[in-house]
């Protein structure tokens, strides 16, 4: 009787390349991470907490709350970023001489850079990030016309749309995607309604993951239990480029919340959440999985309509729903302490999302 070399089987060849990519980037953070804190304490680069909103309101609760994280450093989200892209760019060049030197052709699958499956995300990723990171340093040295610094929320959705119409150009052109996936229904062809539907996704997610990165621990949390279920859902789609960059950017986050989880060393800051946010849209979008996301990131929905509702009351009926806005510090204006909203949120993201894991995957997509 014949029997299979485990080394042979493709299906455990491309979890053992999940695993080792995460496991790489994971331990790459956690050695990068002192320095990088080195580095945002050293010269200062810390938040300061506000007092007014944008609009020169009076912030009556979350100033207060976190009154005692002025200072803290931010722009942590850069080695997030900056760690997936080292090590997608550095094994892509790597990987082959490794493959060689070792006598093992199984190290050259380390190489995850390819055109028809994370260009894109690669893409969303470094160009969000750097619109970002122009945010973050903006609101440091409190340049701009907003109150406190920081760049106006009409220049950061133009240079996002901008973004996200060249993804999507790519998507309906380029890669001839012009149809939605309803799980276990099958494709629906929409046609160009695609291009907007794309530019939707990227920027919501993009902005909701802004608006919950709020609370030490908490954005970074759901965004590793995302990647890792999107990576899931590659993997059972046989795109296994696709799930190893889940994968990498699972790992970094892991490393990331270790140093960010109450009390925080430093926070990820718009550079990390609003790259993040739009880099998981169109991971969904490259999968199919469009109407999983939801499933996936059901804290951003949350997040997002507390901050809608809370602004549409005070604008039409001048009262307030919540006694802060995202809901986020509503608890915490009620008592809870961080790290309780924290955890819950992450349980209530991680039960819904596994409803959404199950459906990606028995749906097909």
């Amino acid at each position: 009787m014949h029997i299979a070399r485990v080394e042979t089987i493709p299906e455990v060849l491309a979890v053992a390349k999940i695993i080792v990519s995460v496991a790489i980037s994971f331990l790459t953070a956690m050695l990068f991470a002192p320095v990088w804190a080195h580095i945002l304490y050293k010269y200062k680069i810390g938040i300061k907490i506000k007092t007014k909103s944008v609009n020169g309101e009076k912030l009556t609760y979350a100033g207060k709350l976190h009154a005692y994280k002025d200072g803290t450093p931010t722009m942590g989200g850069v080695l997030i970023w900056g760690t997936v892209v080292v090590l997608i760019i550095s094994m892509h060049w790597l990987a082959p001489e490794l493959s060689e030197f070792f006598c093992n052709v199984w190290v050259s699958r380390l190489d995850i850079l390819s055109r028809s499956q994370t260009y894109l995300p690669l893409f969303a990723l470094v160009t969000t990030a750097i619109l970002g990171l122009v945010d973050d340093w903006m609101s440091i040295r409190k340049i701009g016309k907003n109150k406190g610094g920081g760049m106006q929320v009409t220049w950061r959705i133009f240079w996002v749309l901008g973004i996200t119409s060249l993804g999507s150009w790519w998507f309906y052109e380029k890669l001839g995607w012009d149809s939605i996936h309803i799980p276990a229904v099958g494709d629906i062809t929409i046609g160009l309604w695609y291009i907007p539907l794309f530019m939707l996704v990227v920027i919501s997610t993009a902005f909701s993951s802004n608006e919950t990165d709020g609370l030490d621990g908490l954005n970074a949390g759901v965004l590793v239990q995302a990647f890792t279920a999107l990576s899931i859902i590659a993997f059972a789609q046989g795109r296994m480029d696709l799930a190893a960059f889940c994968g990498v950017v699972a790992g970094a986050l892991f490393a990331f919340l270790w140093f960010n989880f109450y009390p925080a060393r430093f926070f990820m800051g718009d550079t990390g959440a609003f790259s993040l946010g739009a880099t998981l849209g169109v991971v969904a979008l490259l999968l199919n999985s469009v109407l999983v996301l939801p499933f996936l990131v059901s804290i951003y929905i949350l997040e997002s309509l507390s901050v809608i509702i809370q602004l549409t009351s005070k604008k039409f009926f001048k009262k307030k729903v919540f006694l802060s806005a995202p809901i986020h510090h509503h608890f915490e204006a009620i008592g809870w302490p961080e790290t309780k909203v924290t955890v819950r949120f992450w349980i209530i993201n991680a039960i819904i999302a596994s409803v959404g894991l199950m459906i990606g995957i028995v749906g097909g997509g």
